[in-house]
């Protein structure tokens, strides 16, 4: 009987740190722009089910009240980037996350495999958008509020 019951405390420490593990993407990042090298907007990674999703919640520059996505198709074309998902059900693999057709990047509509993880301090995410042999790697930074 004992043993049963250090069995089920040693699987319930192994599943909390391996859940807390999975969780260290989970927050607000702040994305930094590839051509003029300043911050451009605050997106929230959350995970659903399983899957790491992402939600664009601010963008920095103000000039665009709450622009369109007008480059997007199907049923994204024209609509605001403000609370678009363009993290789209990553799946967690060892040391990253993954997945086909992954990641949207609203300034010209185009979908792209993606790949993210963490840098070792956890304040930095790299985020790479691949398409096909071709790929760009972004640093997302962590914000600390959260």
């Amino acid at each position: 009987m004992k043993n049963s019951i250090k069995l089920i405390l040693l699987a319930a420490i192994i599943f909390a740190g391996v859940s807390l593990k999975a969780q260290k993407e989970v927050g607000i990042w702040k994305t930094i722009d590839d051509e003029t090298n300043k911050p451009k907007s605050y997106v929230e990674l959350y995970i659903k089910n399983g899957k790491l999703y992402g939600k664009v919640i601010e963008i920095l520059d103000k000039t665009e009240e709450n622009p369109l996505c007008t480059a997007c198709e199907g049923t994204l074309h024209n609509q605001p980037i403000i609370g678009m998902q363009i993290v789209n059900g990553l799946t967690k693999r060892t040391n990253d996350w993954y997945l086909k057709k992954g990641i949207l990047d609203p300034n010209n509509g185009k979908v792209y495999d993606c790949r993210m993880w963490l840098s070792e301090d956890g304040k930095t995410l790299n985020v790479r958008g691949y398409l096909g042999p071709f790929y760009r790697t972004q640093t997302w930074h962590r914000i600390e509020n959260n």
